[in-house]
C-alpha cells in the first residue's frame, strides 16, 4: 500500500445489485440483502472514501511489529493491531490483516443500522459477512475437490481469508494456498498469512528467496527473505512442509483463534479443524 497510491479518486458504483468500491490497491465487491440495502450501500460508500487516506496517515506505524506496543488512532488501524496481537509471540505487523480489517469495517458500516438480512464484503479474496438469525451463506474454500462450506447464523465464523505464494503480498513460506475460517476477516487474514509462512522447508536449495526490502523498499517485512521461486519437491518434502503449516494451524485452532484451515502445496492438502456444512461443488 504505497503512500502515494491514493491520488486517484475513489471508484464507487452499484452494478447488478452489487456495490463496487475501488481506491488505489483496495478493490471491493460487496452485496447486501434486505430492505436496508440501499441505505447500507450509501453508508458504505461514504465511509469508503476515507479508508485509504486514513490508513496511509498511519502507515509507518502499521509496518512495525505489534510486539512494540503500537498505539494507533484510526478505527481500521486499531482493528488491525488488535487482530495481529492475538497471534503473538510470532513476528507479525498489522499489515498482515489490512485487507480483512477493511472488509470488516465496510461490512460493519453497511449493516450497522439494521434492515440487512445477509451481506458480504470481498476485499481481494478476504471476505467478511453478516447473517441475520436463520440465514446462511455458502463459499468455496478452493480445495482440489472443489469443497464448499455453508455457514449458518448460529456459528461464530464471520470471516474467510486466503493467502499463499504468488498472491498480492510477499510470503515467507511456500504454500500455494491457505484458507482460514475465523471470527472475522481481520483475524482470519492474520492467521492465513502466518500459517502460509509456516508451510516451508528452511534452507532447501530448490527454494529461491530474496530480502523483502529488495522487492519492495517499504515492505513491512524489512530484510526478511521472502519466497520468489520454488523448484521441484518430492512427496516427502511436500508432506514435511505441510506438516509444519498444519502444526501452526492446530496451535491457532487450539487457542480458539481460528475455526478451521485448509492448506495446499504440490497437489497435497491438509485440513485442520472442522469445515462447516461441507457440500460438493
Amino acid at each position: 500500500m504505497p503512500a502515494e497510491g491514493f491520488a486517484e479518486q475513489p471508484r464507487c458504483r452499484v452494478r447488478d445489485g452489487r456495490l463496487l468500491l475501488g481506491h488505489g490497491p483496495i478493490d471491493i465487491i460487496a452485496e447486501a440483502e434486505g430492505t436496508g440495502r440501499n441505505e447500507g450501500y450509501r453508508r458504505a460508500t461514504e465511509r469508503f472514501v476515507t479508508v485509504l487516506p486514513g490508513l496511509v496517515s498511519e502507515l509507518p506505524l502499521l509496518r512495525q511489529s505489534v510486539r512494540d506496543g503500537l498505539v494507533v488512532h484510526g478505527p481500521i488501524a486499531r482493528r488491525m493491531v488488535r487482530a495481529a496481537q492475538l497471534f503473538l509471540p510470532v513476528f507479525v505487523t498489522p499489515m498482515a490483516c489490512v485487507a480483512g480489517a477493511v472488509a470488516d469495517e465496510i461490512l460493519g458500516v453497511m449493516t450497522g443500522e439494521g434492515g440487512i438480512d445477509r451481506a458480504w464484503v470481498n476485499n481481494g479474496g478476504d471476505v467478511a459477512f453478516f447473517l441475520a438469525p436463520g440465514r446462511s451463506i455458502e463459499a468455496s474454500i478452493g480445495t482440489s475437490s472443489g469443497t464448499r462450506i455453508r455457514v449458518s447464523s448460529d456459528h461464530p465464523v464471520r470471516g474467510i481469508a486466503t493467502s499463499g505464494r504468488g498472491g498480492r503480498s510477499h510470503s515467507l513460506g511456500i504454500a500455494e494456498r491457505v484458507t482460514v475460517l475465523g471470527r472475522n476477516a481481520a483475524e482470519a487474514d492474520v492467521a492465513t498469512t502466518l500459517i502460509a509462512n509456516a508451510v516451508d522447508l528452511p534452507g532447501h536449495p530448490a527454494i529461491g528467496r530474496t530480502p523483502a526490502s529488495q522487492l519492495s523498499p517499504d515492505s513491512d517485512l524489512g530484510d526478511r527473505p521472502v519466497t520468489v521461486s520454488v523448484g521441484p519437491l518430492d512427496e516427502a518434502e511436500i508432506s514435511c512442509a505441510l506438516d509444519r503449516g498444519a502444526a501452526r494451524a492446530r496451535d491457532y485452532h487450539d487457542r480458539g483463534l481460528i475455526a478451521a484451515a485448509a492448506l495446499a502445496l504440490g497437489g497435497s492438502e491438509r485440513v485442520v479443524g472442522g469445515l462447516i456444512g461441507i457440500t460438493s461443488a
